[in-house]
């Protein structure tokens, strides 16, 4: 399986401070995963990439810079020379062990289309039988833009394919300069996955049965950014199974504390000058990370955190249902880690951080199962009413941020009360993706 990590600041940060330094970076857990249950591939060993944005005042232009190789992580000589002396302020990380595609450099992720970049942890169902029917929707400069042979290449294909159908060009220049709408990059991404999903169903059953062992469920941990906005899932098209973990962190800054390699998300304030988003928690500090919960899509736009639920037909209803794990573990990844927060309920021994109540808003997602009333084009929403099922999902965001800004004095009364307490007491509270 792979590892996906991002980082989103309000300043630049030395790449080493997050991919070579901490003890339990992406680096570390390419070879020493404590998620990871996968004894056929014990490292992932396979390649890794890093892709990251220069500082707009050098004036060298929105696309991303990346650097890939298929040396393990842990032994690039150039990978230690290269990240103690490289600054961005939005970097994307990946390793890699071999699913599909050989190990090659057009395997490595990110993947990039002018400004925008692209991740995938995970796999695309029944893959054998959904690539050649994928390849032939998409338009042929997106087919011919395809160089490597993991279906997490075509998928991005797919997305930029979705994107342009939904009427913005993806190498556009302006676009690339100011940035995609968040709205538009949500709504690309909920599509490229119902597609996805289509492409799996339209499989005949007894192709499926010729071969024992044929996989149709797919996990689609996907990472977007157009160098403003970041756009992730944790997805599985199960009902019943849990996705891929994936984990997220914001607070002040990202800080070694006095013993070396030792990092943690400091928090000051009510801000979120950085967030972190991870297959695995990059500090033993578990009140630090939430669990991003299964079949959502986050989004950072402004430094501000958005989950929302994927309502599709592997959408439930009550985010307190236990999914089984099985799944995830079949495929060499803990769905969850042990003693891990989630974001359905957390439950704490220190004040809670402002931040957490002010910044990170979940929204009501406004529309129903796919949003079309086209039963064989599922991923075709109706335009007006995909405009309309946005606008109540930001209106819902600005109603969870007022919300949240009301409480605000009672928050901080209640954090100098703990503060004030002789010992730490229990503070409970819920974060709803409903």
């Amino acid at each position: 399986m792979l590892y996906i990590q991002v980082y989103k600041g309000s300043k630049p940060i030395v790449l080493s401070k997050l991919i070579t330094e901490p003890s339990h970076s992406i680096l570390i857990q390419s070879y020493d995963s404590r998620l990871r249950l996968d004894t056929r591939r014990p490292h992932n060993g396979d390649g890794f990439g890093v892709g990251w944005y220069t500082d707009p005042s050098l004036g060298l232009g929105p696309d991303p810079c990346i650097f890939t190789s298929t040396l393990p992580a842990w032994n690039c000589v150039n990978l230690e020379r290269l990240a103690p002396k490289t600054a961005s302020h939005l970097i994307f990380a990946h390793v890699r062990a071999t699913t599909e595609g050989s190990l090659a450099e057009s395997n490595c992720h990110p993947f990039q289309h002018n400004s925008l970049m692209w991740m995938h942890n995970g796999n695309i169902g029944a893959w054998k039988y959904v690539k050649r029917p994928l390849a032939d929707s998409l338009a042929d400069k997106w087919f011919l833009a395809v160089k490597g042979g993991t279906d997490s290449e075509w998928a991005f294909a797919l997305f930029l394919d979705t994107l342009e159908r939904e009427g913005v060009d993806p190498s556009s220049p302006a676009e690339a300069e100011s940035g995609f709408d968040p709205k538009l990059l949500r709504r690309a991404m909920k599509k490229t996955i119902a597609k996805i999903n289509a492409f799996i169903k339209a499989v005949p059953a007894d192709l499926l049965q010729r071969e024992p062992g044929n996989e149709t469920r797919s996990l689609l941990n996907f990472a977007l950014t157009d160098g403003h906005t970041v756009v992730v899932t944790r997805y599985v098209s199960s009902k019943t199974d849990a996705a891929a973990s994936l984990y997220y962190s914001s607070g002040t800054a990202w800080v070694e504390g006095q013993a070396k390699g030792q990092f943690r998300m400091e928090r000051r304030d009510k801000a979120s000058d950085v967030v972190l988003v991870a297959s695995e928690p990059l500090t033993f500090e578990r009140h630090s990370w939430l669990s991003v919960p299964t079949n959502t899509i986050l989004t950072i736009s402004n430094q501000t955190v958005y989950i929302k639920p994927i309502k599709d037909e592997f959408y439930n209803e009550d985010p307190s249902t236990e999914r089984s794990t099985g799944f995830a573990k079949c495929k060499g990844l803990l769905a969850k880690a042990p003693g891990s927060v989630s974001t359905a309920t957390t439950t704490s021994t220190t004040p809670v951080p402002r931040a957490r109540a002010s910044r990170v808003a979940h929204a009501k997602a406004s529309r129903g199962a796919n949003g079309s009333d086209n039963a064989s084009a599922p991923w075709e929403d109706d335009a007006a009413g995909e405009t309309g099922g946005e606008a109540a999902d930001e209106a819902a965001d600005e109603s969870a941020n007022n919300e949240s800004a009301n409480n605000e004095a009672a928050n901080e009364a209640a954090n100098d009360a703990a503060n004030k307490a002789a010992k730490p007491r229990p503070t409970h509270w819920s974060i709803s993706i409903e």
